[in-house]
């Protein structure tokens, strides 16, 4: 079936065109037409007019939305989760976990593979392991009665079930860079997470095979003029990509414009880290077994306060750069997708163009998401 989406602006990385057109065919982008191009036929035609299409954003830290958390056990959770994340113009995610029991872990794995071998919504190629190997003195919102030291016998059990693309662990800890190198020969993406670690535990770390560090600046080692921590660390290398949140809360509106300025686009991974009481009004909720309470939209342990994750929807947070820091948006939309995918190595996806997957979301001048196409679809 050929579809047609015309007159409307199309932004990809290095590329924006206004009065555009984009031709799909099986499932992929066929053709990029500027404005003034033949247009051909089509069975499906989609007016554009005042729309931008972007590639379907891809967020690779997600624990829930609209009450469903990735590790209910349940696979229907999983799934209503990838449907709700449709309507934020994400196409590809990462079921993401929690610090729990090895056995509740597996479950969710189980669940992960069951959506896998039946994707109705957002395309899911794997999870993202967050915790337990974290730092006892660092679990923000994590349960610490879970935590515990890296074990690589662990992660693989749950690779086996459901390919875990990118697992966060703190790099201080005892048998850190050994479980480092072993994951990354497995082809689990590293990330520094829930950790105290020092400039140089980050170096070792990253010469282990260490690739990203999750959800910048929150429950890690902060900067300092002695010690630049793991902040700094994030800043100063060039190869390091950094997951961050953009909702203004986890980063204030001046630090998400300071670390805009300083990091490369291209080391920039944005991020929801939305957990059940997204698409949500405010109340109670679980977070791993934590009593959550969502105020004013800003989700925090009913315990501790400590910040639980958010109710970010990914477009609302690429509105929010885009207003802090007036990057060109063929610029910020390396971070929204094709950032994700080259890490990930998810060929295939995160561009506009030719050859692709016709994974678009299509937004109306306030980021608002008007339609999400998923192949074609």
């Amino acid at each position: 079936m050929q579809t047609l989406i015309k007159n409307l602006r199309v932004v990809s990385p290095d590329l924006d065109l206004e009065g555009a057109s984009i031709g799909i065919e099986s499932g992929k982008i066929a053709k990029v037409y500027a404005a003034g191009d033949q247009l051909p036929d089509a069975e499906s035609v989609i007016d554009g007019s005042g729309l931008t299409a972007m590639p379907g954003f891809v967020d690779i830290h997600s624990h829930g939305a609209d009450g469903c958390d990735t590790v209910d056990d349940s696979t229907e959770s999983v799934a209503h989760i990838a449907k709700r994340k449709l309507g934020e113009g994400v196409t590809t995610w990462l079921p993401t976990t929690l610090t729990l029991p090895q056995e509740h872990l597996l479950k969710a794995a189980g669940n992960v593979a069951n959506y896998m071998a039946n994707q109705e919504f957002a395309k899911t190629p794997g999870m993202h392991v967050e915790g337990p190997f974290i730092n006892p003195k660092c679990t923000g919102a994590q349960n610490p009665a879970f935590v515990r030291l890296p074990d690589i016998a662990e992660l693989k059990e749950i690779h086996e079930v459901a390919p875990a693309l990118v697992c966060s662990v703190a790099p201080e800890m005892e048998g850190a860079s050994e479980f480092i190198a072993a994951a990354t020969e497995m082809g689990v993406r590293c990330s520094a997470a829930h950790t105290a670690a020092t400039h140089e535990d980050f170096k070792t770390a990253k010469a282990a095979g260490l690739k990203h560090l999750t959800h910048f600046c929150n429950q890690m080692s902060g900067l300092h003029h002695r010690e630049i921590g793991i902040v700094g660390s994030g800043l100063i290398d060039p190869d390091i990509m950094i997951e961050i949140i953009c909702d203004g809360i986890h980063l204030c509106p001046d630090m998400l414009k300071l670390t805009f300025a300083l990091k490369p686009i291209e080391q920039m991974i944005m991020i929801t880290d939305s957990m059940a009481g997204s698409w949500l009004p405010d109340g109670e909720i679980q977070l791993g077994g934590l009593p959550v309470v969502v105020e004013g939209g800003i989700a925090r342990v009913k315990e501790t306060g400590a910040l639980a994750g958010s109710t970010l929807l990914f477009n609302d947070g690429v509105r929010i750069v885009a207003e802090l820091t007036e990057m060109p948006l063929d610029q910020l939309v390396k971070a929204t997708s094709w950032n994700q995918a080259q890490s990930l190595g998810l060929d295939g996806i995160g561009k506009i163009e030719p050859g692709f997957a016709a994974d678009l979301v299509l937004l109306d001048a306030d980021f608002k998401v008007q339609h999400t196409l998923v192949d074609g679809q």
